[in-house]
């Protein structure tokens, strides 16, 4: 087994074909695809198994891939302290549905994180894509909301990927509206009172089950329904239009517009915010970073609520 050995093997995993990882790591495909099964042998398990739609990773295949990250990172720190070439590019991703407080952890852990090359990515996406994204191991970190409507649901789809839930907080709903929106004032907001208000959500595509709702309470039948794709939009548009939406409560005003408050809704209601993660692959150092990031930006936005 050597180390180039599972440089391969994370970015087989990464890109999802073995073609497109040859063209990365600029090797034949032969090349890459014999390398591989050499592993296999020698290791005794199968990683990836091919398919005529592509590959797909074996469940010892993404323990595997745990390991092999963390020996290539902790690689590529040895290299960095004791020689002077460039450290190895890095890469990390996370896939969350339309949270501030998700991307603002973000924002920190780039800021924090000291070096000339990496590839990160942030999906701010539908939720069946955050569980399939850390499922197929394309997000490392996925961000999303259980409640007692959609919580049997959601525990079936993490189930079936070999997923794990870990909570973050608990929150009582809010809704997001205009500073200039006549209910801005109230100490808390009641159903009764959003009636005449546009309703704002995010769409979830093929997948627009009750259950995949970003939002809670989505099956109360409202007039006036706008459904958006990102969170840009939805502020302007409420904005623009004096509409709403349920959320946790959780904004971040360095990011987002003071235009928007955050009001208490009067329900019975509680959302809880977790992260998930694959069962059987082991965080990566960024992983972890980003995971104490995220607590410490919730725990900040929540004292100013």
């Amino acid at each position: 087994m050597t180390l180039q050995q599972l440089k391969y093997v994370i970015e087989v995993a990464r890109s999802r074909s073995i073609s497109k990882a040859a063209q990365n790591l600029f090797i034949s495909q032969p090349s890459l695809s014999n390398a591989l099964k050499e592993l296999e042998n020698e290791i005794g398990i199968i990683i990836f198994l091919r398919t005529n739609k592509g590959i797909i990773m074996t469940a010892e295949g993404a323990e595997f891939l745990g390991y092999a990250r963390q020996v290539v990172e902790q690689a590529a720190l040895l290299e960095n302290r004791y020689s002077n070439t460039q450290s190895l590019q890095q890469h990390f991703s996370v896939s969350a549905q339309h949270y501030a407080f998700a991307v603002s952890a973000f924002v920190r852990l780039l800021k924090e994180y000291n070096r000339d090359e990496y590839e990160f990515t942030l999906r701010e996406t539908k939720t069946y894509e955050i569980i399939e994204d850390v499922k197929n191991l394309r997000s490392e970190i996925g961000i999303l909301y259980v409640n007692d409507f959609n919580k049997k649901v959601i525990y079936k789809f993490l189930r079936e990927g070999n997923l794990l839930f870990h909570e973050l907080f608990e929150a009582k709903p809010h809704v997001f509206i205009s500073s200039r929106n006549p209910l801005a004032k109230q100490d808390f907001v009641t159903l009764f009172d959003l009636y005449p208000y546009p309703y704002l959500s995010f769409e979830q595509g093929d997948y627009n089950s009750f259950y995949f709702s970003e939002e809670i309470l989505s099956t109360i039948s409202r007039p006036k329904n706008i459904t958006v794709s990102d969170r840009a939009t939805l502020f302007n548009l409420l904005i623009g239009l004096n509409g709403y939406t349920i959320s946790t409560g959780v904004i971040s005003h360095e990011l987002n517009s003071k235009d928007i408050v955050a009001v208490p809704l009067h329900v019975e209601e509680r959302i809880t915010v977790g992260y998930i993660t694959h069962k059987n692959v082991k965080n990566s150092p960024l992983a972890n970073i980003y995971i104490e990031y995220l607590k410490e930006t919730i725990a900040e936005e929540q004292t100013r609520l």
